[in-house]
């Protein structure tokens, strides 16, 4: 059995396609945006570093000109070179501060070491300075303050030449990390467009054709074409949905296929009654034009007969005139029976109808038949199993079995069986009785119930008999069918009834109360 794999799981493997896509191209997006970010940062703190390192140099080139006019004589300088030093130590305290506060190892160019150094070097000359000028005054002092002077001046120029360095080592960097995020740009773009082509091929395949493919069947099969079938391997919802279908409308052809073949077999019952009413009204009228001639032939041939006189003393003419009478009141006895099966055949009115068990009527019926001596060696057996009870006129029902039994007989040879089998379906009991005899064609199928026709192998029938059958069965709102798989392989005719109103309400019928019944 293929394992199923329902929609939702297939959604949310496609979701899951989706979230990864958006995850690359975030990422990317991220990477690069963060990698601005810290270059940015960079260069906003070492933009910081700058002005400071500015006015420190200043203030150091100050020093050096208050020292130098110091020194040509100007005394008052002196007192300028003492502020100069303190402002010194303030922007040394600053410039330490920006550098404090920049200094993140991960940043391009973030590495403050050498400026730390320099701001250690620079401090101790401060230092050094700041011990001169607490120690000594005047020129000597100043003298002696030269040499430190000469080394803040290189110091503090050094501090700018940092600042260049690293911003020719951020452009490596940069053009190193630009061509790294071009590449990692390039395969999240790559990695997403392979994403979202697999997530449109897995859409497609799992939704969109078994979508059109349903859509292109239920329009075929909306069209009449009943013997198409939808065929999905998605093993999902989808493709239980098509089974559905499939199913529905294999039952669907076969509900036409029935509702054809009872509209056909209506029509045709509809013709055979047409057909029945028009032969009854002719029969009726026959049937009692020709009862008193056919009794006037039979009493007068009966008459002539007594006449003879003692049939031992007839001479061989008198024996042949006594054997032709008879053969005139058999055959005219024979037509009677015939007129008297057209009144019945044409005699129509409501009879009174009772709640009747189906099987101990066929017993009956099959016990009247077993003295009959034509049919001895033939077996009718009865499955006692069921029984219905329905609401119909006994007599004619017994009547309906007796020539069921009696063609069924007829048609098998000796040693031969007939079975009579009642059921209940849904509202009706049906009569079944089965043969193994003759069978019959289509053709005979098709005329079987129309007035004088028959098939007997004997040659024998009037033709009235199962349509007789036929119009009891209408009478009493049911219906009766033949069928036969073919010639030697006998029949079957089912005949369906109403069930009671009681036996609908009580479901199975007990057997002893079918027997009462009965």
């Amino acid at each position: 059995m293929q394992h199923s794999r329902p929609i939702r799981e297939k959604l949310v493997l496609c979701a899951l396609l989706l979230g990864v896509m958006v995850v690359v191209l975030s990422a990317s997006s991220f990477v690069g945006i963060y990698s601005y970010r810290k270059l940015v940062r960079a260069l906003s703190c070492r933009a910081a570093e700058l002005p400071r390192a500015s006015e420190l140099g200043g203030c150091v080139a100050g020093l050096r000109l208050a020292q130098a006019r110091a020194l040509s004589g100007e005394e008052s300088r002196i007192a300028e070179w003492r502020d100069g030093l303190r402002e010194a130590h303030v922007l040394l305290d600053h410039y330490r501060d920006v550098l404090d506060e920049g200094e993140i190892e991960t940043m391009p160019f973030g590495d403050r070491s050498r400026e730390r150094a320099t701001v250690a070097s620079i401090a101790a000359c401060l230092g050094a300075l700041t011990r001169l000028a607490a120690d000594g005054d005047g020129q000597p002092m100043l003298s002696e303050a030269g040499p430190h002077l000469e080394r803040l001046s290189s110091l503090t120029a050094e501090l700018p030449t940092f600042l260049q360095d690293g911003l020719h080592d951020l452009s490596r960097e940069v053009r190193s990390g630009y061509h790294t995020l071009i590449f990692t740009t390039s395969v999240a773009a790559l990695a997403a467009a392979t994403l979202l082509a697999a997530i449109a091929v897995v859409t497609y395949r799992w939704i969109f054709r078994p979508l059109r493919l349903l859509g292109h069947g239920s329009r075929r099969v909306a069209a009449g074409d009943f013997g198409y079938r939808i065929r999905l391997d998605t093993r999902d919802e989808m493709a239980e949905l098509a089974d559905a279908l499939n199913d529905m409308t294999e039952r669907f052809q076969e509900i036409r296929d029935d509702l054809d073949r009872q509209v056909q077999l209506r029509t045709r019952e509809v013709i055979r009654s047409e057909q029945l009413a028009s032969v009854g009204f002719l029969a009726a009228g026959v049937a009692h034009e020709i009862n008193n001639p056919l009794a006037s032939i039979a009493m007068c041939a009966e008459s002539l007969e007594g006449r003879l006189g003692d049939p031992g003393a007839d001479d061989g003419a008198a024996q042949v005139t006594r054997r032709y009478l008879e053969l005139i009141q058999a055959e005219a006895f024979r037509c009677k029976g015939i007129t008297e099966k057209l009144l019945d055949f044409s005699r129509l009115g409501e009879v009174r109808r009772q709640a009747t068990a189906l099987v101990p009527l066929v017993a009956d019926v099959a016990e009247m038949l077993r003295h009959v001596g034509r049919f001895a060696g033939r077996t009718v057996d009865i499955a006692r199993e069921q029984d219905a009870l329905v609401m119909a006129n006994p007599q004619e029902i017994k009547q309906v079995v007796l020539n069921l039994l009696v063609n069924a007989l007829d048609s098998i040879d000796e040693q031969g069986r007939v079975r009579v089998e009642v059921r209940r379906g849904a509202g009706e009991g049906v009569l079944v009785v089965t043969d193994d005899g003759c069978g019959m064609t289509e053709e005979v199928l098709e005329h079987l119930f129309e007035p004088f026709f028959t098939r007997r192998r004997a040659g024998q029938g009037t033709g009235l008999g199962l349509s007789i059958v036929q119009r009891i069965v209408a009478d009493h709102g049911g219906r009766i069918e033949a069928t036969s798989p073919g010639p030697g392989q006998g029949a079957t005719f089912r005949v369906r009834l109403p069930l009671a109103e009681s036996s609908r309400a009580a479901g199975p019928l007990p057997r002893d109360a079918a027997d009462r019944a009965a």
